[in-house]
């Protein structure tokens, strides 16, 4: 491995923390500047054991006296930076000791078999990220983002993720028509249906719809699924957070999958 540059900063001027601090506070300035900030250790080793290469690490002089160091090493550019100079950067209420600027490589291209989460219009962020977690830990291997879906790769949603981001393949910004190119039957959650998920045979590898937080699945996206299932809801709640609902869905066919 090659060693690492590593420089003190004292200016908050610095241009790199200038770009640093836009990708922290800018949900969609990584499609302009084709980078990404991700902060906190947690994330940077997610990133690092899927295989990433950090640009640039940005450490605070305490964590550089902690075994954070040798994290921050991983990076081909290290910038230690004052302790104050660093919550500046960050853009969380507890400023994270470490952070990492990454290369952003612009939207996967569509996998039409893949095992597929489509987002349509999902607006808010904690609910993308928690879906892009379930989507990881139950086995699919795509996200499909239609416009009007918050930005995946904005900062509150790759926290949400937890590291999901780096083992999916994701697409964002896409119209309902590049559904079409999907060759798995796609399933939607409906309150209304008559057949609940539990109740069917679902099939594998298929895509799940999940709908806007308020107004659910569209009536285009929705005349494009193979079925509409519902979640039973003994307790008699009209309906689940699409962030639960996502949860439920996916288990239930890894559940399926596993026990076939």
């Amino acid at each position: 491995m090659t060693a690492s540059t590593v420089k003190a900063i004292s200016s908050r001027d610095n241009p790199l923390l200038v770009r640093v601090r836009k990708l922290g506070r800018d949900p969609v300035a990584y499609r302009k500047l084709g980078e990404l900030w991700i902060e906190g250790d947690h994330l940077c080793r997610a990133f690092l054991q899927r295989g990433g290469v950090p640009l640039h690490a940005v450490v605070s002089e305490p964590a550089w006296a902690t075994p954070l160091r040798d994290l921050a090493l991983r990076a081909a550019s290290v910038t230690v930076l004052p302790e104050a100079l660093m919550a500046g950067v960050s853009a969380l209420e507890s400023p994270a000791p470490i952070g990492f600027v990454v290369s952003w490589h612009g939207a996967a291209a569509l996998l039409p078999d893949a095992p597929t989460v489509v987002l349509d219009r999902l607006q808010d962020a904690g609910n993308v990220g928690t879906v892009l977690r379930s989507a990881s830990a139950f086995g699919f291997k795509q996200v499909v983002a239609l416009k009007g879906t918050a930005a995946l790769w904005s900062p509150k949603v790759l926290r949400a993720g937890m590291g999901a981001h780096f083992g999916l393949s994701l697409i964002e910004g896409v119209d309902a028509a590049a559904l079409s190119s999907l060759s798995v039957p796609m399933l939607a959650t409906s309150s209304h249906a008559a057949q609940a998920i539990d109740q069917v045979a679902l099939p594998w590898p298929c895509a799940w719809v999940l709908g806007h937080e308020g107004e659910g699945v569209s009536a285009l996206v929705q005349s494009q699924c193979h079925q509409a299932l519902c979640i039973p809801q003994p307790g008699g709640e009209e309906s689940l957070n699409v962030g639960a609902a996502a949860a439920v869905c996916l288990y239930e066919s890894a559940r399926q999958r596993m026990s076939r």
